[in-house]
């Protein structure tokens, strides 16, 4: 894709994110090819944000989440500082396709991490944690049918990012528990809805954050010192709807909450 494709493509994606509407496919002279061609798209939606960025999520880090999307493996897309909504805020469902909630394990980074020839090892990684948080994504799409939008597309589309509420960071020893074993509930209007354990996100939330730094030396990015990385969904995702109230809980890692109108 040539440079003006590309720009030509995210700012087409990105009218329909603040629109809040949506495209069946890119036009074929706009269609990345590959994930390399999809990320070069995604990157130039920093372009539209008026802050840095905020951070990055992981989409599909389950094989249930991938076989719903058509992919083979988990996405990176970047989560920008206007669209992040504090703890106990509000979300406008607005025409939001999707409508669930997840529940993550968030991590902050305390140092960069530049790309680098050899993959970066977890302990590596780790090393430059600042915090962890709990988190909910409000994920969403640009096309209307993201299930057969196809990897390429849906990474130019930001891996269906969208809204996002990061918790207070844990007060407790977190690098000494499994994260693995970990358990996660989120309730919706006071009531359990819905269960789940940190291994539902490739294994563990530390492998997630692992991959995403190791996706991003690959692609030529830095994970900069105070970004945000959330790891996937820890549970089924959430069914929401105008009226509820949405709450996460890691128990002793914290909790985090939302309210949609």
């Amino acid at each position: 894709m040539e440079p003006d494709q590309i720009r030509a493509a995210c700012a087409l994606l990105y009218r329909h994110w603040s629109d809040g509407t949506r495209l069946e496919e890119l036009p074929q002279h706009l269609r990345p090819r590959d994930r390399a061609q999809g990320y070069r798209v995604q990157a130039r939606i920093e372009d539209f944000s008026p802050a840095p960025l905020y951070g990055w999520k992981i989409a599909a880090t389950s094989l249930a989440g991938q076989r719903h999307i058509g992919v083979d493996g988990p996405l990176a897309g970047r989560l920008l500082a206007e669209r992040v909504i504090e703890d106990g805020g509000t979300c406008v469902l607005g025409n939001n396709l999707m409508r669930v909630a997840e529940l993550e394990f968030a991590f902050r980074m305390g140092h960069d991490l530049a790309p680098q020839d050899a993959p970066f090892s977890q302990e590596e990684v780790l090393a430059q944690v600042a915090s962890l948080h709990p988190a909910i994504e409000l994920p969403d799409s640009r096309f209307e049918h993201f299930e057969r939008a196809g990897l390429a597309q849906l990474v130019a589309d930001n891996a269906c990012a969208h809204r996002f509420v990061l918790g207070p960071a844990a007060d407790a020893d977190w690098p000494a528990l499994d994260l693995a074993a970990h358990p996660g509930r989120i309730c919706r209007n006071g009531v359990l809805a819905e269960e789940g354990v940190g291994r539902n996100v490739l294994g563990d939330p530390r492998i997630a954050l692992t991959w995403l730094a190791n996706e991003l030396s690959r692609h030529g990015v830095v994970l900069q010192a105070g970004q945000v990385v959330t790891t996937g969904t820890c549970i089924k995702p959430l069914t929401i709807a105008a009226g509820d109230r949405i709450e996460g809980d890691l128990g002793i890692l914290g909790r985090v909450s939302i309210v949609i109108v």
